[in-house]
């Protein structure tokens, strides 16, 4: 009975981080981490280095389909890559620090705020916007973000996907698309960089419960990310929205009952 919980808990939080990371650049952490914590009653810190695992491939997949479709700017990525990775190392060891119960109930309130925010105000910018940026910017620009989002996926592994794609898009003027396909090529590393962190600072994780969340991140991930790039870009903003409000109420909801 026990096994049959876990498989449809992983199954479910794998799909909609998947379709999350796949469709707009989100940190898979804002769905796997909250549901782990509420139905495997699985301690924060650990949930978090699980959920920083399973972003692993799904970003690299999934920038791997941006970059086939030319929706990513690697030059750019690169510099603000270098500042995330620096303080996401930073971040994991704080949170280490932290009480669960602070780490837990902000990823969950995360998940709807994330979802909201993507039904009611969608990202909408084009490629003759990222044009009239000037160079300057976008490098203190890409390194300044990147340490404020580095942080933020390092101590709580949720938000950094979110904030990745508001300062791509509302600072450093991309098109939505192309600021996926960066977002998920950065947050490849940085998650790879959180997990290790995490790891590293805490307990080793569940590994049954590890290996289906990344193998179902991984597919949802894929078949997400290939139909992204097909699609209109509010389109986008509303299906993933509508699925991690879904979630986030879920989430919430036996959070509270339990």
């Amino acid at each position: 009975m026990e096994y049959f919980v876990i498989l449809w808990v992983t199954f479910f939080a794998g799909m909609g981080a998947g379709l999350g990371t796949g469709f707009a650049g989100m940190s898979a952490a804002a769905v796997i981490s909250p549901m782990l914590i509420t139905f495997l009653n699985m301690e924060p810190y650990t949930a978090v280095g699980i959920a920083l695992a399973s972003d692993v491939l799904a970003s690299a997949v999934s920038a791997y389909t941006y970059k086939k479709n030319k929706n990513i700017d690697i030059k750019n990525g690169l510099l603000m890559m270098v500042a995330v990775l620096t303080f996401t190392v930073v971040g994991s060891y704080v949170s280490s620090l932290v009480p669960p119960r602070t780490m837990g109930g902000f990823s969950m309130v995360m998940t709807l705020f994330l979802g909201l925010k993507f039904i009611f105000k969608p990202l909408m910018t084009t490629k003759q916007d990222m044009e009239q940026v000037s160079r300057k910017k976008q490098i203190y620009g890409s390194l300044m973000s990147g340490a404020i989002v580095g942080f933020i996926c390092g101590f709580i592994g949720a938000g950094g996907g979110m904030m990745m794609l508001l300062i791509l898009t509302g600072v450093l003027g991309y098109e939505l698309k192309t600021a996926v396909g960066t977002s998920v090529f950065i947050m490849s590393f940085t998650a790879l960089t959180g997990a290790v962190s995490h790891f590293s600072f805490g307990d080793t994780p569940d590994m049954q419960v590890m290996g289906l969340c990344i193998l179902f991140t991984f597919v949802w991930a894929r078949i997400a990310a290939v139909f992204a790039n097909k699609a209109k870009p509010e389109t986008l903003n509303r299906a993933v929205g509508v699925v991690l409000t879904v979630l986030g109420v879920v989430i919430l909801g036996f959070s509270f009952w339990g």
